[in-house]
């Protein structure tokens, strides 16, 4: 391990190198994660009951062009779309423009411990609010300031549902919360549907809105990329929490047997909620310091995977790293043994800190890259870029914090998020060597004959905060993605973040379940002409749960 002028020192350098020696991953990890990756996945297509095999079916119907099962970019209509999945919820508008574009209006609503925490109707009553607060404070072409609470002879509003959380979808409006996920733990919410628990609240607030889809932000994100790129077979989450949905054929679904599904053949789009993934632990490089995180989690031995590699989880796994080295013994390596209350506290080191500590040291964001000058003044520098950056954040006295203590947190930071980068890869992989667009390479001479979409471009879709903003965070999931299926099929991969997936990919829902309720003769809706909506025979939608039962 390459360490800078700012450290000197046995001590120090021997604690580096095991930390270097527990957070690195090579290939040969790499590969083993993705190989255990397949062999789950193929459990889950097959049989119920274990890790990411809790297959549910809820029909679909999508607008399959370039790729058969996912839009072409030429879909229309105006739609409400209510992402909850982290921190914030978000009301948006879309309106898909039929050109690949679409426009959008929305506004955020911070979420607060005490909802996350509390019962599930004070939750929800919360989302029905927010809503209530967009339709009346920000109204648009395509309803009036008034038809929240518009009288029951008038057409309601359509609204989409994109819920990140794992659940049993049964029917395109209906789905059973299975378990919650990024610090989420409502009382009474598990076993209950979530579309009904939203409905209910808008019924009891007498907000004339109708909560008639729900979608999976991660299959939002597949179906978000398709409408703006023309194809996808990939969507994935990389951000404060992870997960990926891909295209699949009926076929190989062979747990669905005896369902009519099978016979009419075609694809699926699959939720794999990976982030479960190997929740055992047998292929995960785990650490003590993973240890202590999810011994201390809302979810002990649940979500695997989602610990080791998304935003919500590497602050809290640099905060164990961090506070071992303050109060190493018989002397303390970090800040001269003098932690804050914010170190302290459980979860008191956002993922956040973690970019902008990286951010600091390449130079990016508000830091410019450092003045002319020799190595040595270049490297110092930054270093006391990384300083003010951990006595502001941190909430630690400046006098504490020396250049070394910054050059040791800042290879921690980048230790921790190479590891999810490089983890992230295999997942990636995983699906890409599933669907036969791919092989494993074992370093010789690479041919992509006989494989799917041979030579062409394979589109993935992705979306979330470490993805799009952490500094390198994508050039490592590619040098791992390379590592694994070859430079060939690696160079073919076209990894697009995915426009608003969980409101463009709501709003499709959304459009899709619009047209079904006209079939069937019910209320109207409002902002799309019905001409334009072209859909072909139905795919459909399989959920994998990573939970086991």
């Amino acid at each position: 391990m390459s360490h800078t002028t700012a450290l000197h020192g046995s001590a120090k350098e021997d604690i580096l190198e095991s930390l270097y020696n527990q957070f690195t991953i090579d290939d040969q990890c790499l590969f083993k994660i993705t190989q255990t990756f397949l062999s789950e996945i193929s459990d889950g297509l097959s049989s119920y009951g274990r890790p990411m095999a809790m297959m549910h079916v809820s029909p679909l119907y999508v607008f399959p062009t370039f790729v058969k099962g996912v839009p072409d970019g030429s879909e229309t209509g105006t739609f409400l779309a209510l992402d909850l999945g982290g921190t914030n919820l978000r009301v948006c508008e879309v309106t898909l423009l039929g050109d690949k574009t679409f426009s959008l209006r929305q506004q955020k609503y911070k979420v607060s411990d005490a909802l996350k925490t509390g019962e599930v109707t004070t939750l929800f009553d919360y989302l029905a609010d927010s809503v209530d607060a967009f339709l009346t404070d920000t109204p648009s072409q395509g309803h009036d300031s008034h038809v929240s609470h518009a009288d029951e002879d008038s057409p309601y509003v359509p609204l989409a549902l994109t819920f990140s959380f794992p659940v049993e979808q049964s029917a395109l409006d209906s789905g059973v919360l299975l378990t919650w996920t990024k610090g989420f733990s409502a009382k009474n919410a598990i076993g209950k549907d979530v579309v009904k628990l939203l409905q209910d609240a808008f019924d009891r607030k007498h907000i004339h809105v109708k909560c008639v889809a729900l979608v999976n932000d991660t299959v939002g994100a597949l179906l978000s990329r398709a409408y703006t790129s023309g194809g996808c077979i990939l969507g994935a989450i990389f951000g404060t929490g992870t997960n990926g949905a891909y295209v699949e054929e009926v076929s190989k679904i062979t747990k669905l047997s005896q369902n009519p599904t099978v016979a009419a053949g075609g694809e699926m789009i699959v939720n794999t909620e990976w982030g479960g993934f190997n929740n055992s632990r047998s292929a995960l490089p785990t650490t003590p310091y993973d240890n202590k995180l999810d011994r201390e989690s809302i979810n002990p031995r649940f979500q695997a995977f989602e610990k080791f590699i998304s935003g919500m989880y590497l602050g809290e796994i640099t905060r164990n790293v961090i506070l071992s080295l303050i109060d190493a013994a018989p002397k303390p390596l970090l800040f001269g043994g003098r932690s804050s209350a914010l170190l302290n506290k459980q979860w008191g080191l956002d993922s956040a800190v973690l970019s902008e500590i990286e951010e600091a040291w390449e130079g990016l964001g508000r830091f410019s890259p450092p003045a002319h000058g020799s190595p040595e003044a270049q490297t110092e520098e930054k270093l006391r870029r990384i300083q003010g950056v951990l006595a502001h954040r941190l909430e630690l006295s400046p006098p504490d914090i020396s250049l070394t203590d910054a050059d040791i947190v800042r290879q921690v930071c980048n230790l921790i998020a190479s590891r999810a980068a490089r983890m992230s890869g295999t997942a990636v992989a995983a699906i890409l060597v599933h669907t036969e667009r791919a092989r494993l390479w074992d370093h010789g001479e690479q041919s992509s004959v006989g494989l799917k979409d041979e030579g062409k471009r394979i589109g993935v879709g992705v979306d979330g905060s470490l993805v799009e903003f952490y500094p390198n965070f994508q050039t490592k999931l590619r040098a791992s993605l390379r590592a694994l299926v070859g430079p060939e099929v690696e160079s073919r991969v076209d990894i697009g973040m995915a426009k608003d997936g969980s409101g463009v990919g709501a709003a499709l829902c959304a459009l899709v379940a619009q047209r079904q309720s006209q079939a069937n003769h019910t209320n109207g809706a409002y902002g799309y002409d019905h001409e334009d909506i072209k859909v072909t025979p139905p795919t459909e939608v399989a959920y994998i749960s990573s939970l086991s039962r």
